[in-house]
């Protein structure tokens, strides 16, 4: 049997709950809250610009990676939260320096794709998970969300910016919640 390649909704809120109010706090919450939402690889979160951003009009313009059609996502209403509150701390932190990056480490440069799968897998190993947490788990439980919301492949392959939709199937073809109607239909009659 496969290893599992997602988290559950369950285990997303674990993750959440157990990350540490300490300096980075806001900004490790932002960080997972956007890899999750936006089912982004790290390297696409590493580049992040303060111009694919505008909070006025809560859309993010992602930018994917290997050869992944880009696109404009919404900003959601607990994302823009958090987001505000990481863009004050960011701003305090730079003291005036200009800096493009969304995400910066505490030596004020942009943050590094180790230092974003440290913080991951710590924040999984933290919250006790039974699969290991790494930022390509998070992108694969954001396909898993939004198959189990019923979504459309076609929708799922865009939002994820997957130029093949061989690459999205997986996410809808382990919803077991899409079978649910299959015996509803005259079910008293083989019981």
């Amino acid at each position: 049997m496969k290893t599992r390649r997602y988290i559950t909704q369950e285990e997303w809120n674990a993750v959440m709950s157990v990350i540490p109010e300490y300096n980075d706090y806001v900004r490790d919450r932002c960080i997972l809250i956007m890899m999750y939402i936006h089912g982004l690889r790290v390297s696409e979160l590493a580049n992040i610009q303060l111009s694919s951003l505008s909070l006025e009009s809560s859309e993010i313009y992602i930018r994917r990676i290997k050869n992944g059609f880009s696109t404009t996502h919404p900003v959601q209403k607990e994302e823009k939260i958090w987001l505000l509150r990481w863009l004050d701390i960011r701003k305090t932190k730079l003291n005036g320096k200009d800096l493009p990056w969304l995400f910066i480490s505490s030596r004020r440069s942009r943050i590094s794709r180790q230092q974003v799968y440290s913080l991951v897998r710590y924040y999984g190993e933290l919250a006790g998970l039974p699969i290991k947490l790494h930022p390509h788990v998070l992108r694969h439980s954001c396909g898993y969300a939004l198959a189990n919301q019923g979504l459309d492949t076609r929708l799922i392959q865009d939002y994820l910016g997957h130029r093949n939709i061989r690459h999205t199937v997986h996410y809808t073809a382990a919803n077991c919640k899409r079978f649910s109607r299959v015996w509803s239909l005259g079910s008293e009659d083989i019981f």
